[in-house]
């Protein structure tokens, strides 16, 4: 055995540093090639950093909240001496990513893969902790996947290995997460601007999606100091039944790690409805003083840029969706038979793009070295979503060309993995235009700030009963709030007006979206 630091890699991002958020592992721990050690936060992304070894940790050098430099030793193992060479070699490999030029093109900030992986010529699998977990579930191998689905020149999936596991002989708590996973994320509440008492509480299986995340979950959401008391109770922190729930995954609390130890259930099922899209993983308190670092600066920069670039003008308005209530009502059930969950927000896109087509100057931007307006020909649909770190923007490609029930799955997927920061970068950006929900924890009217350089976001509020004058008469509507923010160099008044218009018209009489 010999004693062999580990460096901070360099995750393919050009960063110099990042701040030690979570060590997963503790002095005397053995640990598995590619097992994760602790989670690193960079100005661009949450990073979870794999074992280069199989091994035993000996010394951690650095504590949580510490910023660590690339290429400073962060923890120390005791190895086999045949595995330093490789194990070098090929750390960083498992986490770094290809720089994209644009990297800053969607304004709001992207964030990168998490652990981004490749095959080496040796013909070695690098894969996220959680599609290898999967793997397990299931009874493969991450080489056999690798092999099976041809990804030999990129990297591992959980869809690769669902595809590889359909018709084996797959666990069917496993498969039956493969077909809830958009009702896991609970787009309804956070992404549509609906009341949460209009959701389903059940899957296609008939059990509760919330013990289904318990059962099969990718990640567990939990504050350093309960994965501390788990790993004292020798207590895998994956097997605790959470009792409450954070962005789109289960948390698990101190006092759940105990009840467990106990041999107790928990006393309430994690429930997305008790939970707003602002909760953040750390509960801050008066007096505090938090680090404007990592993601967040980033996104506060680039939310500067936007705002100090571009003059922004406002425009709301109000309208009549009790048709569309109608037909999402009658559409629903009919979409849960196809293991989908149909939100209002798809037909949003719909009706956005409606608007787009007829004022084309909303989906542009200013292309100011060229001194030119550039008027897109294509229709990527940003979707703001609330993560711990702030908004991340997923963006649906060639949203024109997709049906209702292919949005709703896209968009619910996105959103998921934008909450949890396993989205890829590549996937943030590329937008044309952007949508978001302020209506998600009830909000009506905003002025959202323009995903720049894009030339306009529009801002959904709550959809719900208000009144509404008709024929001279005061009745009760299901009205939708929505706000616009344009670039005015580019964009006039008239125009946005013009586009909401649009988008009201179509939100009014969905059975024009039958026409798109």
């Amino acid at each position: 055995m010999v004693s062999t630091a580990f460096e901070l890699p360099d995750v393919g991002e050009g960063v110099a540093e990042g701040e030690l958020v979570t060590w997963f592992v503790d002095p005397g721990d053995r640990v598995a090639e590619d097992q994760p050690i602790a989670s690193v936060e960079t100005d661009k992304a949450l990073v979870e950093i794999p074992s280069p070894y199989d091994g035993v940790v000996t010394e951690r050098r650095g504590a949580e909240g510490d910023t660590i430099q690339v290429g400073e030793p962060f923890v120390v193992f005791d190895v086999d001496e045949s595995e330093v060479e490789q194990g070098s070699a090929s750390s960083t490999d498992s986490i770094a990513g290809s720089k994209d030029e644009n990297d800053d093109a969607t304004g709001l900030t992207p964030t990168e893969e998490t652990n981004s992986e490749t095959a080496d010529g040796d013909g070695r699998v690098f894969a996220p902790p959680s599609v290898r977990r999967l793997a397990r579930e299931v009874g493969l191998e991450p080489s056999a996947v690798r092999r099976e689905v041809d990804a030999a020149d990129r990297r591992l999936t959980e869809s690769d290995v669902y595809a590889l596991a359909d018709g084996q002989a797959v666990p069917s708590e496993t498969r039956s997460q493969e077909w809830t996973k958009s009702e896991q994320s609970d787009p309804e509440a956070r992404d549509s601007g609906t009341d949460a008492s209009d959701r389903d509480d059940t899957a296609s299986t008939g059990r509760p999606a919330a013990r289904l995340e318990d059962a099969d979950r990718d990640r567990t959401l939990a504050m350093p100091a309960t994965r501390r008391l788990a790993r004292q109770q020798e207590i895998d922190i994956d097997d605790v039944p959470a009792s409450d729930r954070r962005d789109g995954g289960p948390f698990v609390t101190p006092e759940d790690v105990e009840r467990y130890a106990e041999g107790d259930e928990p006393t309430t099922s994690p429930s997305s409805s008790e939970t707003s899209a602002s909760d953040d993983l750390d509960r801050t308190l008066p007096g505090d003083r938090i680090p404007y670092s990592g993601v967040r600066r980033t996104i506060g920069e680039q939310m500067a840029t936007s705002k100090y670039t571009a003059p922004h003008v406002s425009h709301h308005d109000e309208v009549d969706v009790s048709e569309l209530v109608e037909v999402r009502s009658r559409l629903k059930s009919e979409a849960q038979a196809r293991e989908t969950r149909l939100t209002y927000m798809p037909f949003a896109v719909k009706a956005v793009v409606a608007g787009l087509k007829e004022v084309p100057a909303i989906n542009a931007e200013l292309d100011e070295e060229n001194e030119e307006i550039v008027l897109h020909d294509e229709y990527n649909i940003g979707i703001a979503v609330a993560s711990d770190a702030g908004l991340m923007v997923p963006v649906i490609e060639d949203a024109d060309q997709k049906g209702l029930l292919e949005l709703a799955r896209e968009i619910s997927d996105k959103a998921a993995r934008a909450r949890d920061r396993s989205i890829g970068r590549e996937e943030m950006q590329g937008g044309t235009f952007t949508i978001t929900n302020v209506g998600a924890i009830g909000g009506e009217y905003a002025s959202p700030i323009i995903n720049y350089p894009e030339a306009g976001i529009l801002a959904l509020g709550s959809l719900k009963e208000r009144p509404w004058a008709e024929d001279g008469e005061v009745v009760a509507r299901e009205t939708l709030p929505i706000s616009m923010s344009v670039d005015h160099r580019i964009v006039d008044g008239a125009e946005a007006a013009r586009f909401t218009n649009e988008v009201k018209r179509y939100l009014n009489n969905p059975e024009l979206l039958l026409l798109e």
